[in-house]
């Protein structure tokens, strides 16, 4: 910033926050291409102390230059650049280094004065990887890493993302290899050279790359290839069998299938098998980060209910990166996002993701219809707010509002719930459209009418939600709009669906295998549907059901229960003494606790027995929940 600016700022100030608001001195994106291209060099080699480090080349011209770091991130909804974790920036020059301003209303914008005589700007900076998970996603293990651009550059505002070119390298440590969906133009001994791609494309398109590396085919001989990537923490987590990769060809399969087409012209699944380097999900167009823990194949069996992670994250190649909400396709990288549309983004897709992990074979049928009851029962008991105070539609601005970290009373609150109470609203449009067509129209229908257009491409494709509806009444004449807002919109339970579908939901004293391996991976005793709670390891309280028998007793998250009716406390000896009290009336459960530094016994009035949710047949309505998780 120059001394004027600075002097301006100063003058602002001193005005009230009208006048300082024009300090957010950022540069309109516009439609015009960029002149020159973004060369970008990534050095990934210090394991150990997990830092990346950036050298660009920007062009520009003399004059005012403000450089951006990405902060409304694609996948993750909301404001959450990694900007905490840039430092050491330094611009340069024609050799000189330039003074920099971080504008005070938009931390995530840079301003510099570019000289006369100078062509562009030299930017070095580093991105200092989380070293544990309290500070954010380890990136970066002694044996992998995952490299986001959005992490590793700073561009020039100005443009849309799409008008800037890029040239990008990376240099690995020695041995390593990489999954992307990149194209290398060539390798200099540790260092990969990508192909120029448009800015927008580079940030869609990370890598994951490790010292133990395994690729697979998962669709072989076609033209259109697709692999998984895999890197691991040890070799031996690399075994994998093929009845395991089966089901993957599967899913491809299954995909084309039901939509009809792909909007790829490569698609790699970025797989991480650790316990170092933290899992995620996040979707891209031609590829996905898919990180899960290090026995996700040596465990199969364990690991079941996770395997529609990559069912899910697959789909968004259609739905959310292909088709994507016309409030949620910004210019750059810089400007806000509207989610206005994530119950169709992501709960469509959360749909879609369950059903094909069925189909495929990830899931038998029992584990479906267990994680279709799990789900259900959260939108039949288990989200008081939604009930009174929120919907599902003000729960899409929850990515900006509480960007994913914990609640206090996440059931009352509600979170993301476009997500999970989404699916439901997708699945009870699916029996609607079997309903008005007789049978003989489907969600697949919708799913093929709506992203299976365009066969091969993959720019962004934008709809809003009276394209949907449209959609909707051409395969089937309804009043789509109504029906869709009262469920957005209203207090309703939402399982009109699994009944529809010829299912019920009912609860009974023991839990399904999907719950108890829920309880196992996430190491929980999971009584929200009896006393209305959720217990981590050492009797740590997680979520207390809003007026729920617990909740009523005095229990609150944050405490700790150290005994069960006067023993120590264990998940099995809760769990004892919630069915000795339905069988005895006049036995409370009693729980010793912990608050802060506080001990004292909490009584729970509680009768009614253990409850956990079941799917049941209707035999009265046809069984349409199994026609579509069936294979194609």
């Amino acid at each position: 910033m120059k001394a004027t600016r600075l002097a301006t700022a100063l003058a602002a100030a001193a005005f009230g926050l009208a006048s300082f608001a024009a300090l957010a001195d950022v540069p309109a994106p516009q439609d015009v291409p960029y002149q020159g291209t973004l060369k970008i060099k990534v050095d990934a080699t210090d394991l150990a102390h997990r830092i990346f480090r950036v050298h660009q080349v920007i062009p520009a011209q003399a004059g005012p230059l403000t450089l951006l770091y990405p902060q409304w991130l694609p996948g993750n909804h909301a404001p959450n650049g990694t900007i905490d974790k840039m430092a050491g920036l330094v611009v340069k020059a024609n050799g000189q280094v330039l003074p920099w301003t971080r504008d005070p209303l938009n931390v995530y914008a840079f301003h510099v004065d570019v000289p006369q005589g100078a062509t562009g700007v030299e930017v070095e900076f580093q991105f200092l990887s989380s070293q544990d998970q309290r500070q954010g996603r380890v990136v970066m293990t002694p044996e992998m890493l995952n490299l986001q651009w959005n992490s590793v550059t700073m561009y020039p505002a100005g443009y849309f993302a799409r008008g800037i070119n890029t040239e990008a390298s990376v240099k690995l440590p020695a041995g390593w290899q990489a999954g992307t969906a990149l194209e290398v133009a060539s390798k200099d001994g540790d260092t990969l050279n990508f192909k120029p791609i448009n800015y927008d494309d580079l940030v869609d398109s990370p890598i994951y790359a490790g010292k133990y590396f395994k690729r697979i085919d998962l669709d072989p001989g076609a033209k259109v290839p697709v692999h998984m990537s895999i890197v691991a923490d040890d070799p031996k987590y690399l075994e994998i069998k093929p009845e395991q990769i089966k089901p993957f060809r599967n899913l491809v399969q299954q995909m084309y299938k039901m939509y009809g087409a792909h909007h790829y012209d490569h698609y790699d699944f970025l797989v991480s098998l650790s316990d170092k380097m933290s899992g995620n999900g996040l979707e891209h167009h031609r590829s996905s980060e898919d990180g899960t823990s290090a026995d996700f194949f040596t465990e199969w069996k364990k690991n079941a209910l996770a395997r529609d992670l990559f069912s899910h994250e697959f789909n968004h190649s259609w739905d959310g990166k292909y088709r994507r909400g016309a409030d949620l396709a910004t210019p750059n990288f810089n400007v806000p996002m509207s989610d206005t549309l994530l119950w169709v983004y992501e709960g469509q897709t959360q749909f879609w993701g369950q059903v094909m992990a069925a189909r495929s074979g990830l899931w038998d049928t029992e584990q479906a219809h267990d994680m279709w009851a799990f789900t259900a029962a959260t939108y039949d008991r288990g989200r008081p707010g939604l009930a009174s105070f929120r919907n599902v539609q003000d729960t899409t601005n929850d990515p900006i509002i509480a960007q994913r970290r914990p609640l206090p009373y996440r059931n009352y609150q509600a979170s993301e719930d476009y997500y999970s109470a989404g699916q439901m609203i997708w699945l009870d449009v699916d029996g609607q459209l079997r309903a008005l067509s007789g049978g003989k129209k489907t969600l697949d229908d919708f799913g093929k009418a709506f992203f299976g257009m365009e066969n091969g491409k993959w720019d962004v494709n934008t709809y809003t939600f009276e394209d949907v509806v449209k959609t909707l009444n051409d395969i089937a004449p309804y009043d789509w709009a109504k029906y869709l807002r009262t469920r957005l919109d209203g207090h309703g339970p939402l399982i009109g669906g699994i009944e529809s579908h010829g299912w019920r939901l009912v609860y009974t004293d023991k839990p399904s295998e999907a719950v108890k391996a829920i309880e196992a991976r996430r190491h929980i005793a999971d009584l929200t549907y009896s006393l209305g709670v959720s217990i981590g390891k050492g009797g740590s309280i997680g979520d207390v059901l809003w007026d729920g028998p617990a909740f009523k007793a005095g229990l609150s998250p944050g405490m700790t229960v150290i005994a069960v009716n006067g023993r120590d406390y264990d998940a099995d000896a809760l769990k004892e003494a919630v069915t000795a009290s339905a069988k005895d009336k006049s036995q409370p459960v009693e729980l010793l606790v912990k608050n802060f530094d506080e001990y004292k016994t909490i009584r729970i009035d509680y009768h009614d027995g253990l409850k956990y949710p079941h799917l049941v047949r209707d035999t009265s309505k046809p069984d349409t929940l199994t026609a579509l998780l069936k294979a194609r």
